[in-house]
């Protein structure tokens, strides 16, 4: 990873997914989110970290096995494939992921005891709460501590989650601390964007938008994110 798990909770503090998600498509790197339906438990909160994949197969151990694996910072990426009619991580997952030092758990599936996740204060991301756990205990795959779907996209350790009220990121850990700096870049020139407009310069003005009307009638293949990046506009990559 090129860059710490510490260093990446600091820099992406000051970020969005969605700085990071436009900074994916400025570098050429494929934009994985969850499916939109995983949602923080509580909003408000945001994480960041390593992936410790995991995949349940109704049973807790599988869990604390993936959290005996993990280094402080790490967040637990569960998949229960999606399922509906069970949750798969309760209270007492979330207590020992936050005393093991992880930075937060993403699940591809339900969870419940949300009263007391929410007070645990340990930031989850799932499909939603349904009071059963479990009722199955499946053969345990091969790549169950190796990898975890979520949603379309296939997670590892070599890759890192985001997550904030937007919802969840994955990226190659490779790739994080340049995307980070792509991120920051877009994220400062939004910021200058939207300040002109409170001042009273429109935001087709800043972009020339009526420049690349004129332009796009004399060559109708322009598209808009061309004309952006001719001048340097981030509304998008």
């Amino acid at each position: 990873m090129s860059i710490d798990p510490r260093e990446l909770g600091e820099r992406f503090a000051s970020l969005t997914t969605a700085h990071v998600a436009d900074a994916c498509l400025r570098a050429g790197v494929p934009v994985r989110c969850a499916p939109a339906a995983v949602r923080p438990v509580a909003p408000g909160v945001r994480l960041a970290g390593r992936v410790v994949p995991t995949r349940h197969v109704g049973s807790v151990d599988i869990f604390l096995e993936a959290i005996e694996r993990a280094s402080p910072g790490d967040v637990l990426v569960v998949d229960n494939a999606g399922r509906a009619d069970e949750s798969c991580v309760g209270d007492l997952v979330v207590l020992e992921a936050q005393a093991a030092g992880l930075a937060g758990v993403v699940v591809w599936g339900l969870h419940r005891d949300t009263a007391d996740i929410l007070a645990v204060g340990l930031p989850v991301f799932s499909l939603g709460a349904t009071p059963t756990g479990p009722l199955r205990l499946d053969p345990r795959p091969p790549q169950a501590l190796e990898s975890a779907e979520v949603g379309q996209w296939t997670v590892d350790g070599a890759d890192v989650v985001l997550g904030d009220d937007d919802g969840v990121l994955f990226v190659p850990a490779a790739r994080a601390a340049q995307l980070c700096d792509l991120a920051a870049s877009i994220r400062d020139t939004e910021r200058r964007q939207a300040e002109r407009i409170r001042s009273g310069v429109s935001l087709r003005r800043q972009v020339g938008f009526g420049a690349y009307l004129a332009r796009r009638a004399q060559d109708p293949t322009l598209t808009f994110r061309e004309h952006l990046r001719s001048v340097g506009g981030a509304i998008e990559e």
